[in-house]
């Protein structure tokens, strides 16, 4: 079977569902996709994508990708009323892309195995503009040979790199991990140029030097302009990140693995949740990207951050 022969079912078109579907698309697939709010969905039609009213709609396809909110998401969806499993017929893959716990891929594992459908977990590091700039990368685990049959397609949305890391839910221990990273890095690079800034530097200008030393990366290059012009179109939400430290230090606390920066930085990520309720409307303050988390470090430094309105690079482009 070619690839473009495969029968691609795809679940979630959210922020990142959306672009990476669309790579699928633009790769001359065969997709066929649902979304809760076929609203969403409907863009994806005028690119050759086909729309459904129902996950078990998705159930002839060859290959089905997932990726929503929660653990509990993917097992409504998969096992739930008109859900992928649902019906007679069944795929002979889920690719599950979603940041879930190690527990939750397990059990929805045992039970898909029990129907005859692998299961391969394989969440993705990056956002949406990382999507569309063709750095997206994935970690993978399962099945080796069905891994094999799922990670060329999974490549056409993540060209940056596909890892295979083993059998099993290793791939969700590594997505937790990276995400914890995550959070400590900003953090970090949040106090640093708060310090800098403090004594007169300009964010523009230090975050400069930092991007284009050794201590730059990716994520502190794409960050930049949020810290600069305090822009936080929203790519990860504070409670997604708060959710994903506490799925870390559980783990830690399992494996006897002392982890007291990511402690710390669970801590002070829940101050910005105190913060946000001194806001006009602190719901949709906490939809705003985490990286907001600035303000409230500006706070507790005696600082009232103004954009410094910068033409600066995402390093993306």
């Amino acid at each position: 079977m070619s690839k473009t022969a495969q029968k691609i079912g795809w679940i979630g078109v959210g922020r990142m569902g959306t672009p990476m579907a669309e790579r699928l698309l633009k790769a001359g697939h065969d997709v066929t996709i649902w979304n809760r709010t076929r609203a969403k969905a409907e863009p994806l039609a005028a690119k050759g994508g086909k729309i459904v009213d129902k996950p078990v709609e998705l159930a002839g396809c060859d290959v089905v990708f997932a990726i929503v909110s929660t653990g509990k998401d993917v097992e409504q969806v998969v096992f739930g009323k008109d859900g992928l499993l649902s019906g007679a017929n069944k795929p002979k893959m889920l690719v599950d892309c979603s940041s879930i716990s190690v527990e939750e891929s397990a059990a929805i594992r045992t039970r898909l195995t029990e129907k005859g459908v692998s299961f391969i977990a394989a969440p993705v590091s990056g956002n949406a503009k990382v999507i569309k700039a063709g750095k997206l990368s994935s970690v993978v685990s399962g099945p080796e040979a069905d891994a094999k049959i799922a990670m060329p397609l999974i490549e056409v949305f993540a060209p940056q790199g596909v890892s295979y890391v083993g059998d099993g839910e290793l791939a969700r221990i590594c997505k937790i991990a990276h995400n914890v990273m995550l959070g400590v890095v900003i953090e970090n690079l949040i106090e640093i140029t708060l310090l800098a800034n403090k004594m007169g530097v300009p964010r523009h200008a230090f975050l400069a030097f930092m991007n284009n030393g050794v201590m730059g990366s990716m994520f502190t290059k794409y960050k930049t302009p949020a810290l600069v012009n305090l822009d936080w179109t929203t790519t990860f939400t504070p409670e997604l990140l708060r959710k994903d430290l506490d799925l870390g230090l559980e783990l830690a606390r399992e494996w006897d693995v002392p982890m007291p920066v990511t402690a710390a930085t669970r801590e002070v990520l829940q101050s910005h949740f105190g913060a946000a309720m001194l806001q006009k409307n602190p719901q949709e303050y906490l939809a705003k990207d985490f990286a907001a988390l600035a303000e409230t470090m500006a706070l507790a430094a005696g600082m009232k951050l103004e954009p410094e309105n910068k033409n600066v690079g995402t390093g993306l482009e």
